[in-house]
């Protein structure tokens, strides 16, 4: 298994900061979200700060499973729709959450279940991008971002120290 060539850690701090500027983004955006439907596990956390911040007390989840090894999404299979309600009249009051968008191939399932959603991601990959209506950081498609329930502790060795030969 390889991994691509840059890596993006982010902190517990950072990404509360991304999604708290995420939130002020959708300020503007409001149009009265009855909902908010995350995609699991991801946008499990933002979606808790952006309804803590936006006011919004229903968050709801659609969990879609990708079977791949890291390099390389496999086949997606949606384990959990969205309460039928909250995609009458396509999710026009509903708000998607994640913390990123990669391929954009999770987003595309998510957002033919609710294309008039408006659709919020923390990050967001050029080829996913498209598919987001509002994201805070882009960052380049052979970037890994590890996230901060994915780390634990450790010595992270210096940057310049991966391009010695």
């Amino acid at each position: 298994m390889s991994l691509p060539e840059k890596a993006f850690p982010v902190s517990w701090d950072q990404f509360h900061r991304d999604a708290r500027a995420l939130a002020w983004r959708l300020t503007g955006n409001n149009g009265g979200w009855k909902a908010i439907v995350c995609i699991t596990r991801g946008g499990l956390v933002p979606a808790a700060i952006i309804a803590r911040e936006l006011g919004i007390r229903v968050i709801e989840t659609v969990c879609v499973a990708s079977y791949h090894e890291y390099t390389e999404q496999g086949e997606l299979r949606v384990l959990k729709e969205v309460t039928p309600s909250l995609m009458e009249n396509e999710g026009a009051d509903v708000l998607i959450v994640d913390d990123l968008t990669d391929t954009g191939k999770t987003a595309a399932v998510v957002r033919a279940m609710m294309p008039r959603a408006h659709f919020a991601t923390v990050y967001a990959k050029p080829k996913g991008r498209p598919l987001v209506d509002t994201f805070v950081t882009e960052v380049s498609q052979d970037t890994w971002i590890y996230f901060p329930w994915d780390m634990g502790f450790t010595y992270q060795k210096p940057i310049s120290e991966d391009h010695l030969g």
